[in-house]
């Protein structure tokens, strides 16, 4: 629930804190004494957008802080969820600077208005006068049937559903239109694949290719090369491996004279291995030096047929064209395995919506049972605030469709004549009788949600007399659930509080400032007196204010 709210700098408001308790609470003041103020604050701290309009003093920032008590509320595994830290007490703060850059924090962590928006939903329904056309909306109905229902878990679990029978209808609609795509270049594909496959290419060979063509097309060059490189190595007079032959002897000579002697004996006579190894593959080499243009036609083909198809995919190596050959095949295989595909992403829908079929039943079956209970509750509700030939007509038909929370189609419909006939709330209900039906209605989802504060803005507009005590009644009874605060103009409500504030104007120094502070049981007495008589208090006004507090 809200136990403080601090402003600073915004509209009307220098500097203002109040704390508030549980129960029911009560906000009064003239008209124009600033209480949409308070609201306004109230707002900017829950998410809303903000502008520079709202710094009363545009070289300050503007500082809203709410302090909120989150416990017994299994709120704790949304705070993970948004990383957020969990406190029992939290502290949401948002800030707006003379910049009009907007800064919001919950516990000192920054966090984006949508997290400050979600916590909204969580923590404090703010209900004014234009709300009560959420009454004709579908989706608020269903909220209100599904609250007496009691099934959230279901409901939880067909969303997940529903969420996945989504995503595999549009994963088959992608496939459906690759597979189209597909289908218009297949021959076009397959031909590119026959080709490149029958190619047969590997990564290294382009550069294998060409290096076998360098060394045939200079043949001659490397005949005589190796030649005499033989001729210098094995002549039988003057040729390196004979003088080796006679180095190695001689030092050998005298190799036992000393470890020096020795280390050159030794090392001439690898040297002398090593050229000989040199000389074997000299000669070998001479032997494999064969010429064959039939060998260079080969390959000047097949590097031709390599360069063609490297210019043909624009590419320049041998990898890219087995790249683009995988994705052939890949394209390839789709169009020949599309329809198998397909009948498997369709049977994963089937899966899914049985399921869903499944959990809608349940949802059915619950809100059906539900819809009496709902009935009775409102008609009796709304006969205790004066609208006793109220009449509710409420039903549910199940379509082939799947929607967002079941499969049902939802008639919410209101008669409050006698003998009237049912029609839209909108059409055939009054604002006051709006008003009334809307509170009926919050009564009774405060006993069956856990929202922990509720704000009533001039709910009871279009009201008066006995009605207006029922009002204040329902609302004491809702602040055993959870927080109530009301903004009222009216007396009989203003004295059920357990908690009274008021909102008034002061100047200072030419500067209008709004203010609000909490009012003493004599206070209280007075400010029921000016509601029921005006400024001019008269004795049997304090006496009637006096009897309504009490």
């Amino acid at each position: 629930m809200l136990t403080q709210l601090s402003i600073h700098n915004y509209a009307l408001i220098d500097q203002l804190s109040i704390d508030f308790s549980s129960g029911l609470s009560i906000i009064t003041g003239e008209t124009g004494a600033g209480k949409s103020i308070l609201l306004g604050a109230l707002g900017l701290v829950l998410g809303n957008r903000a502008d520079l309009s709202t710094l009363k003093d545009t070289t300050k920032k503007c500082v809203v802080e709410a302090k909120v008590t989150v416990e017994n509320y299994n709120l704790k595994e949304y705070f993970n969820t948004v990383d957020l830290d969990y406190e029992i007490e939290t502290i949401i703060r948002r800030e707006i600077l003379p910049s009009g850059k907007s800064r919001a924090f919950v516990n000192d962590t920054p966090v984006k208005l949508s997290v400050l928006n979600n916590l909204r939903l969580k923590l404090i329904d703010v209900h004014s006068q234009h709300q009560t056309m959420q009454l004709s909306d579908n989706d608020f109905q269903f909220k209100i049937l599904d609250a007496l229902a009691e099934h959230q878990k279901e409901l939880e679990s067909y969303a997940v559903h529903y969420k996945k029978l989504n995503q595999l209808k549009k994963e088959f609609q992608d496939l459906e239109q690759l597979q189209r795509e597909a289908n218009q270049k297949h021959d076009y594909n397959l031909h590119l694949f026959n080709e490149l496959d029958k190619a047969k290419l590997q990564v290294d060979e382009q550069e294998e290719l060409e290096e076998k063509l360098e060394r045939l097309n200079n043949i001659e060059d490397i005949k005589l090369t190796i030649s005499e490189a033989l001729e210098i190595s094995i002549h039988e007079e003057v040729g390196l491996q004979n003088l080796l032959n006679t180095l190695e002897n001689r030092v050998a000579k005298i190799a036992h004279f000393s470890k020096d002697y020795q280390n050159l004996s030794e090392r001439i006579t690898s040297v002398k291995i090593e050229f000989d190894d040199i000389v074997a593959e000299l000669e070998n080499a001479n032997e494999n030096v064969n010429f064959n243009s039939n060998d260079i036609d080969l390959l000047n083909d097949r590097l031709q047929l390599i360069y063609n198809l490297q210019k043909k995919h624009y590419v320049q190596t041998n990898q890219e064209l087995l790249t683009i050959l995988k994705e052939l095949a890949d394209k390839v295989d789709q169009v020949e395995n599309a329809e198998e595909t397909l009948n498997l992403k369709q049977k994963e829908i089937e899966l899914v919506a049985k399921k869903l079929d499944v959990l809608a039943a349940i949802i059915s079956k619950n809100r059906v049972n539900a819809i009496p209970k709902l009935t009775k509750k409102l008609e009796i509700l709304l006969a205790d605030l004066g609208m006793k030939n109220s009449r509710f007509s409420i039903k549910i038909n199940t379509s082939n469709n799947y929607f967002s929370n079941g499969k049902d189609e939802l008639s919410f419909l209101f008669s409050a004549n006698k003998g009237g006939s049912f029609g839209d709330l909108k059409k055939v209900a009054s604002g006051g009788e709006l008003s009334r039906i809307m509170l009926s209605v919050k009564k009774v989802l405060s006993e069956h949600t856990k929202r922990p504060t509720i704000i009533f803005d001039e709910i009871d507009t279009g009201v008066s007399g006995e009605v207006s005590n029922k009002i204040a009644a329902i609302m004491q009874q809702m602040g055993t659930n959870m927080q109530v605060i009301a903004i009222t103009h009216l007396p009989q409500i203003a004295a059920k509080g357990k908690k009274h504030y008021k909102v008034f104007k002061k100047e200072i120094n030419g500067s209008t400032t709004t203010n609000l502070k909490e009012l003493t049981t004599k206070e209280r007495v007075i400010e029921i007196a000016e509601m029921l008589s005006g400024k001019n208090i008269s004795d049997s006004a304090l006496t009637h204010a006096k009897e309504l507090l009490n």
